[in-house]
C-alpha cells in the first residue's frame, strides 16, 4: 500500500482520503481534556459577574433608600416607592435568583432621626445560595 501526505491525510492506491482511527481517538481526547478545563472556569466566572452585579445592586438600593428616608423625612413602604417618585427607573433584578424578589428589613421610624413612620432600612438577596467566599448571599 503506497503512502502519500497531502495536507496531513494520508491516501491509498485509490485515492481515498482519511484518517486513522486512532488519530481520530488521539483528538477527540486531546478536545475533551481540554473542555473539561475550560467548562469549570467559565461557569466560575459567570458566578463571579453575578456575584458582582448583586454587590453594585445592593449598594445602589441600599443608597437610594438612605436618599429617599432623607428627602422624604420617612423611609419607603415598598421599593415600588422609589420607583414611583423617580429615584430609580425600575426595581433591579436579584441575578442570583433572576427576580426582583428581596429580602426587606424593616426598621422601627423612631430609631432613626427624622423619621415619622417605619419603613425600609435595608435590602439582601433572596437567595439561599453560598457564594464562593463561602458566605450566603442573603447575608451580603
Amino acid at each position: 500500500m503506497e503512502l502519500c501526505t497531502r495536507l496531513g491525510r494520508r491516501h491509498n492506491r485509490r485515492g481515498a482520503l482519511g484518517y486513522t482511527l486512532i488519530e481520530l481517538i488521539v483528538v477527540m481526547a486531546i478536545i475533551s481534556v481540554l473542555i473539561s478545563i475550560a467548562v469549570p472556569l467559565y461557569q466560575k466566572s459567570v458566578i463571579r459577574t453575578k456575584e458582582s452585579v448583586l454587590k453594585n445592586n445592593l449598594f445602589t438600593l441600599r443608597n437610594v433608600i438612605d436618599e429617599y428616608t432623607v428627602d422624604k423625612k420617612k423611609a419607603p413602604q415598598a421599593l415600588s416607592d422609589l420607583v414611583n417618585e423617580g429615584y430609580l427607573r425600575a426595581v433591579p433584578i436579584d441575578p442570583i435568583t433572576g427576580k426582583e424578589d428581596w429580602r426587606i428589613t424593616m426598621e422601627d421610624a423612631f430609631s432613626m432621626v427624622d423619621q415619622t413612620q417605619a419603613g425600609i432600612y435595608t435590602v439582601h438577596s433572596n437567595s439561599d445560595s453560598i457564594s464562593l467566599e463561602g458566605t450566603p448571599y442573603s447575608q451580603w
